[in-house]
């Protein structure tokens, strides 16, 4: 996708959907991919916590501060002018308290340009979600396998697989669209209970991360989808392009090269005139 781009807005996103178009999703957290994704013609790209584990190494997503996602979202920003741009909550930026939330939601907005905040939770989160969207800022739920919450969830594993743990999340989702957001993602739930909350959806988009193909749109990691994470592969990533094996394959091929002495070839330094050469040497002497 080479023409220009409209910007994509919210009622473009709710249109996308009344048309019968999956929303397309990705996280992103540089410039350079931020800018790739943007000529694709991704509609939204997340600046996920996520950064946590695929960019800074983390094993969680717990030590990501606000500053981090500051500098990764607007970063993003300036390489993807177009999408619609997903700001992350990072662990306790929001749980404290709805004042707290509204603050940390108004800085995302002001200092990266983000189009909206995203954070955590259900029930216990909705006054949050209440609070941001009074305040003028646009806010998206976050269900399922929240990794915020992972130690409390036992791990990465799917969430929802018993009747009464489906009611509650579909509870979740009723309290937060209820509390005002326009999208929420269930992460990492069985396919038919995100159908059943997409169906009951009213004034909310419901996104999948692992969730089937039942919502209005889907999500990936982009690390995982371009298979750039090292540590595991999630069953619900398909890898479209392994851009891990590429990059490895030219590094090797720089070591080799320089090694064997064959990079630098003659194209890739600059000279200098003989004349001039010739007269540094005679300052020298």
């Amino acid at each position: 996708m080479t023409e220009t781009r409209k910007k994509m807005t919210l009622p473009g996103l709710f249109k996308k959907v009344a048309d019968g178009q999956p929303i397309t999703w990705l996280t992103c957290y540089d410039y350079p991919t931020a800018y790739l994704q943007d000529q694709a013609g991704v509609d939204m790209i997340l600046v996920g916590d996520s950064l946590g584990m695929t960019m800074l190494g983390y094993d969680s997503t717990l030590p990501v501060t606000m500053d981090d996602m500051i500098r990764h979202t607007a970063a993003v920003r300036r390489g993807a002018p177009n999408v619609w741009l997903v700001g992350d909550m990072p662990y306790m930026s929001y749980q404290p308290s709805v004042e707290t939330a509204i603050r940390n939601a108004g800085r995302f907005m002001a200092e990266t340009g983000c189009d909206c905040i995203k954070l955590e939770g259900g029930v216990a989160m909705a006054d949050r979600i209440k609070g941001i969207v009074d305040a003028g800022i646009p806010a998206i739920g976050h269900l399922g396998l929240t990794p915020q919450s992972v130690s409390a969830l036992g791990g990465f594993k799917l969430q929802g697989k018993s009747a009464t743990l489906a009611k509650k999340i579909l509870d979740d989702a009723k309290a937060l669209e209820d509390a005002g957001a326009f999208m929420i993602l269930l992460e990492l739930v069985p396919d038919r209970l995100c159908q059943l909350i997409t169906a009951r959806a009213k004034n909310a988009l419901i996104m999948s991360l692992g969730s089937g193909p039942h919502a209005h749109g889907q999500l990936l990691i982009y690390h995982d989808a371009f298979a750039l994470y090292p540590k595991f592969k999630p069953k619900m990533a398909k890898v479209f392009a392994d851009a891990g094996a590429v990059i490895r394959a030219g590094l090797e091929g720089y070591v080799q090269e320089v090694t064997a002495k064959t990079f630098p070839a003659r194209e890739h330094w600059f000279g200098m005139p003989d004349e001039e050469y010739d007269e540094l040497l005679k300052v020298l002497d």
